[in-house]
């Protein structure tokens, strides 16, 4: 009997015991087991019996990096066939961390999906909220205002910055780099403690909304961005010295992980990685959005393709953001940062309190105070949420990764129908056995930092 054969039986409640069945009623493609609820079959998944298989009669072993070991970029197993130290073969095992983000936000209003997606890639939670809200208001068929657009891109700026800053630590620290752990670190509490600042909480903010932001910035804000320049101006050329010239780092990175813009293209590869390789896609270029288009920054490019290439790619593009960032301040005005529409603006008038995250109490007392009809609408806009016309879009945003792309489905209610995300560490993990294969076990443990995963993103 076959497999699909079998299924099907199973789903009528027929007979399931197929040829080749033991006493328990297990198929030979799936064990079985009989509970309260039914016949229950465990299926194992891929060919890891085949690979153990393939290197028990010769000299090549199978080893098991993580999915816990310190040099794999969180939790991410990879399975190596070497010989010696050779890697003959290279898989990469995920799925160790998924917290179903996607499914989730189906059962929540539009609103509220914010606070699910902006924990998917944890490092680039701003990124998350972006792509999200800018395929929601492409459904809603709405621009939110100026003011608010600038923003956005200040909030992505800085938590470009922050990434990158672990890119270096964490890969330093994979490599032995013990001071580009504790330098890199200590740059990103700058950035963090800046978007605390600004928007109330270090990460996963839920600061963009369909509409625009949750709130406007607060009255410093100008000065304390100003001040961020200014410490990071200080700061970036260290690590031209610490490390673009040190010679063990070159050597540790230069000629590893060659991964040609051919393979990248093939692969979906893109961000740092596919700029390493000589193509100039950034999608603040290409195809701006949220007023990316009136703004200087140069797209920086390298027709090495390795892990060194990498590394500096991104130690410029903090300087790009830099400029960026001193470019929103100067074209801020003063302007409303939410849509005026009431129906979506949520919630109303947004005034936060003392803990950060409610609404204040004397704003609590206005809609109370003003009419019953002003307080039922906004119960309903927060429990209920503002319905959004049936569609499906697709809207990519250039994370600190590559392309950061969310495709939303609505059927015109007041929850998504589908969220499905595009996101580049899952993507960009394909080319691990592209750039790892033939090389030296040390080989892999640059390559899988030069990519910079997240697995948050990956196993979502």
């Amino acid at each position: 009997m076959t497999t699909s054969e079998n299924i099907a039986e199973k789903s009528t409640g027929t007979d399931t015991t197929a040829e080749g069945a033991d006493s328990t009623g297990s198929a030979d493609y799936a064990e079985s087991r009989e509970t309260t609820e039914g016949r229950i079959y465990t299926v194992s998944g891929g060919d890891w019996d085949d690979v153990i298989g393939d290197a028990e009669h010769d000299e090549r072993m199978v080893i098991n990096m993580g999915p816990q070991h310190p040099s794999t970029h969180g939790v991410l197993r990879l399975v190596l066939e070497m010989e010696g130290e050779t890697v003959t073969q290279l898989r990469s095992v995920i799925g160790y961390l998924h917290t179903g983000i996607e499914k989730n936000v189906e059962y929540r209003n539009w609103t509220q999906g914010v606070t699910f997606v902006t924990r998917m890639d944890y490092l680039a939670p701003l990124s998350n909220e972006m792509a999200y809200c800018l395929a929601v208001e492409k459904l809603l068929g709405i621009e939110v205002p100026r003011r608010a657009a600038l923003l956005r891109v200040l909030l992505l700026e800085i938590n470009r910055i922050a990434s990158h800053m672990v890119y270096i630590a964490t890969g330093g620290m994979e490599l032995g780099a013990t001071t580009a752990m504790t330098l890199g670190f200590r740059e990103r509490e700058e950035a963090l403690h800046l978007l605390e600042h600004l928007t109330g909480l270090r990460m996963n903010h839920a600061f963009i909304r369909p509409g625009g932001l949750a709130q406007d910035m607060p009255a410093d804000y100008h000065e304390v961005v100003t001040a961020f320049c200014k410490v990071m101006d200080e700061r970036l050329p260290l690590y031209d010295k610490l490390f673009t010239g040190q010679p063990i780092w070159r050597n540790r990175l230069q000629n590893v992980g060659y991964l040609p813009v051919d393979a990248c293209l093939s692969l979906g590869v893109t961000g740092p990685v596919l700029r390493s390789a000589g193509l100039p896609w950034d999608l603040r270029k290409v195809e701006p959005y949220s007023c990316y288009e009136e703004f200087e920054f140069d797209v920086p490019t390298s027709t090495d393709a390795d892990c060194w290439a990498r590394y500096l790619i991104r130690v410029e593009e903090m300087h790009q953001s830099l400029r960026i960032i001193r470019q929103v301040l100067q074209k801020l005005e003063p302007g409303p940062v939410m849509v005026e529409d009431k129906k979506i603006a949520w919630p109303a008038q947004l005034s936060i309190s003392s803990d950060g995250m409610g609404n204040s109490l004397e704003h609590v007392r206005k809609i109370m105070g003003q009419s019953m009809e002003s307080l039922i609408h906004h119960f309903k806009l927060v429990t209920e949420g503002f319905k959004v016309p049936p569609g499906q879009v697709y809207v990519p945003v250039e994370s600190p990764r590559g392309e950061m792309g969310y495709h939303v489905v609505s059927d015109g209610g007041t929850r998504p129908m589908r969220v499905h995300v595009r996101d580049p560490s899952f993507v960009n993990l394909q080319s691990m056995p592209a750039m790892s294969e033939g090389g030296l076990v040390a080989v892999v443990i640059a390559a899988v930092a030069s990519i910079d995963p997240v697995m948050g993103g990956v196993d979502r």
